[in-house]
C-alpha cells in the first residue's frame, strides 16, 4: 500500500499551503528547480504580479464559478502535451486548441484579461505560462482547494501543433492511465490526486455513453456501475444513434453540480461505483489507488495537502526558463 502521509510534505496553514525551506528540495524535481517562488518579486521585475492576477480572478469568479474547472482543464491540456509553456493558448488552424481532445476548452477570456492588465503594469515581463498557473491556483482556491505555492519564471513556447496532442480518452484502463502519468514524471499518488480535479466541472455525454450502453464493446452498460446512478445518467445521456445528434453536458460530480466546489465527495462516489468517467472509476480497481481514494474520502485535508503538492509538480513539467521561448505580449499569438 502507498504510505500516503509520507508524501504529504506540504504544510497547510490557515488554508494557505507553504513549502518549509527544509522541505523545498524534497518536493522539487529537476524542472521545478528551474523555477523560483515569487520570481517577479525576487527579481524586482513586477513585484505585485501575483496580486494583479488574483484580483482579476476574484472579479471573474464572482460572476462565473465554472472558471475554476475550466482553468484546471486548460492547465492540464497545456502541461501534459509539450509542457507548461502556454502553447495551448496560441491560436491557429493547426494549433493545440484545435485538436479533438481539446474541444470545449474554456478560460481563454480571463487569461487574455489578466495579460492586458499585466502588460499595462509591467510590459513584457510576466509570461502567459505563469499567468495560467497562477490564475488556476487562485480560481481553485476560491472553489475550496488550498492556495498552494506556484513557483514562477516560466517562459512561453513558440510552437503549437494539434498533432502533438496525445491527451488520452477518459475511458482508458488503470494501467494505461498510470503509464501516461508516469511518462510525465508523476506518481500513482499524483494520478489519484489530480483526477480529483473532476470533483467539479462538466463533460460531454459522448465521453460517458460507452459506460452506459457499450462497455468494452459488449453492447451492455458497465457491470460495476451503481444501477440507480446508471439510470440517472441514461436519462441525461441518450444513446448516440444518429449523425449531428446533440451532445449534452453533464456534471463530473453531481454532488458539486453548478456550485463547482472543490470537494472530496468525488472519492466517496468512486467507492460507491458512482463515477461519471471510466478513468475515475478505475481508481477503485488497484490496491494503491483504492486505498488513496478511501483516505481522501475520509479526510478532506489529506486530499487538499496532496492536491497542493501534485499541482505544483504538474506545473513544473518541461518548463521553459531563462532565454528559452519568449514572453508573449498577447497570449494568443507569438511576438
Amino acid at each position: 500500500m502507498v504510505m500516503i502521509h509520507i508524501f504529504l510534505t506540504v504544510m497547510v496553514v490557515g488554508g494557505v499551503s507553504l513549502f518549509p525551506e527544509t522541505a523545498e528540495a524534497t518536493v522539487m524535481g529537476p524542472s521545478m528547480q528551474k523555477l523560483t517562488w515569487h520570481y517577479y518579486k525576487v527579481y524586482n521585475t513586477c513585484e505585485n504580479a501575483e496580486n494583479f492576477v488574483r484580483h482579476q480572478v476574484e472579479i471573474f469568479y464572482k460572476n462565473d464559478k465554472s472558471i475554476a474547472p475550466k482553468l484546471l482543464r486548460l492547465l492540464y491540456s497545456d502541461c501534459f502535451v509539450s509542457g507548461c509553456d502556454a502553447s495551448v493558448l496560441l491560436e491557429g488552424p493547426n494549433s493545440e486548441r484545435m485538436a479533438p481532445q481539446n474541444r470545449g476548452l474554456g478560460g481563454f477570456v480571463l487569461i487574455d484579461k489578466i495579460k492586458i492588465v499585466l502588460e499595462q503594469r509591467c510590459p513584457g515581463v510576466v509570461s502567459c505560462a505563469d499567468i495560467l498557473n497562477l490564475a488556476t491556483r487562485d480560481a481553485v482556491h476560491l472553489a475550496g482547494a488550498p492556495s498552494y505555492p506556484v513557483f514562477t519564471g516560466r517562459r512561453d513556447g513558440l510552437t503549437s501543433d494539434k498533432h502533438t496532442v496525445d491527451l488520452p480518452s477518459p475511458s482508458i484502463s488503470w494501467n494505461q492511465a498510470m503509464s501516461y502519468f508516469k511518462s510525465r514524471g508523476l506518481s500513482v499518488l499524483d494520478m489519484a490526486t489530480l483526477l480529483g480535479s473532476h470533483s467539479m466541472g462538466r463533460t460531454h455525454c459522448s465521453y460517458v455513453v460507452d459506460r452506459l450502453y457499450n462497455y468494452n464493446k459488449t453492447g451492455k452498460p458497465s457491470p460495476t456501475m451503481n444501477k440507480y446512478f446508471l439510470s440517472e445518467m441514461a436519462k441525461q445521456c441518450p444513446p448516440r444513434t444518429r449523425k449531428g445528434q446533440t451532445d449534452p453536458l453533464v456534471y463530473l460530480n453531481p454532488d458539486s453540480g453548478s456550485n463547482h466546489s472543490f470537494t472530496n465527495s468525488f472519492y466517496s462516489r468512486i467507492l460507491s461505483n458512482k463515477s461519471v468517467l471510466e478513468v475515475d472509476q478505475q481508481l477503485l480497481y488497484n490496491d494503491d489507488t483504492k486505498q488513496i481514494s478511501k483516505e481522501f474520502s475520509e479526510s478532506f485535508e489529506d486530499f487538499r495537502k496532496s492536491f497542493a503538492l501534485s499541482m505544483s509538480k504538474m506545473g513544473a513539467i518541461n518548463v521553459l526558463t531563462k532565454t528559452e521561448g519568449e514572453i508573449r505580449k498577447d497570449c494568443r499569438r507569438r511576438n
